[in-house]
């Protein structure tokens, strides 16, 4: 099989249109009277993903190239308001599929994961920080990675070595690593089911007696740098390199697919804008895999 945009996008609409046509409850909820939309909820999330995957960070410019070089694949698309409202209401499809698309990898399989936080700025004037819709949510945070503050959201992410999403979380920037994590893992009861004894590496943050206990409580092991004053723990060799793992991870998120661009002005659009680049990374790692790919996470054949 091919390895190119087109041929993704041909991929990820029929995988989305199969998914809705067995599972119709997964739609976002319409009314039982009134028009059919023109645009199918399969062919939204494929214009979405191509967007990332494409570097488009405005609607409108999107749009516009829908409109000149892919009129062929999508007869229709609405204008930008409208574009935009369907992507609001498609979140939880966007949370279905991703998981989807995920659990159909050999990477799902893995029995190692990763976790950590990365930025997401959402402005950098404190006009924007007093009047934004998203004030309240986005808040000031520290990133000790870049040595730097920052005022906006932060993705929480669970991941295999080779970078496939298993679970995430945006939340404030304040927000505690660890508590976010065990959040993740108390609204996933059916991933962790299916992964016993998974091992999870953290960074220096997700630390605490209560904190490791309840982890191995449910039967996960925790492997982490040892903190000042602490004698070295289990693994200590294997962080450096991982450490650069989920800094890479993260910066295909960042550097190829925009994520500090997502141009969200509202906590409904800024979700969603998030969800679209964590569902290409996912869609690319999937055609990849399903394709032979040496290299899962390569989004080369498909940002141009």
């Amino acid at each position: 099989m091919m390895q190119d945009l087109d041929t993704l996008a041909t991929a990820l609409y029929a995988r989305i249109d199969d998914t809705l046509k067995a599972s119709p409850e997964l739609a976002p909820p319409r009314p039982k009277v009134g028009f059919a939309p023109t645009l199918s909820d399969a062919e939204l999330l494929t214009l979405a993903v191509m967007s990332a995957l494409l570097g488009y960070t405005s609607e409108r410019r999107w749009i516009r190239r829908v409109d000149k070089d892919f009129r062929g694949l999508f007869p229709y698309v609405p204008r930008q308001s409208g574009y935009g409202k369907r992507l609001r209401a498609a979140s939880s499809l966007f949370i279905h599929m991703i998981r989807i698309l995920a659990t159909d990898t050999t990477l799902w399989s893995d029995d190692v994961w990763l976790v950590d936080s990365t930025p997401v700025g959402c402005g950098c004037s404190r006009e924007t920080a007093k009047r934004s819709d998203l004030a309240g949510w986005a808040q000031y945070g520290y990133c000790a990675s870049h040595s730097r503050y920052f005022w906006g959201l932060r993705l929480h992410l669970v991941c295999t070595l080779g970078g496939l999403p298993v679970l995430f979380a945006l939340t404030g920037a304040k927000a505690d690593e660890r508590e976010t994590l065990r959040d993740m893992l108390d609204t996933a009861p059916d991933v962790m089911a299916a992964h016993p004894g998974q091992t999870i590496i953290g960074d220096r943050h997700y630390y605490g007696r209560e904190f490791e206990r309840d982890l191995t409580e449910r039967h996960l092991v925790l492997l982490r740098p040892a903190r000042k004053g602490e004698p070295e723990r289990a693994g200590a060799h294997l962080f450096k390199p991982l450490r650069q793992v989920i800094e890479s991870i993260n910066q295909t998120l960042k550097g190829q697919l925009d994520l500090e661009r997502h141009g969200g002005k509202s906590p409904a659009g800024a979700a969603v804008r998030v969800l679209s680049r964590i569902l290409a990374l996912t869609a690319a790692i999937w055609h990849n895999d399903k394709t032979g790919q040496p290299i899962k996470r390569s989004m080369t054949a498909y940002d141009h």
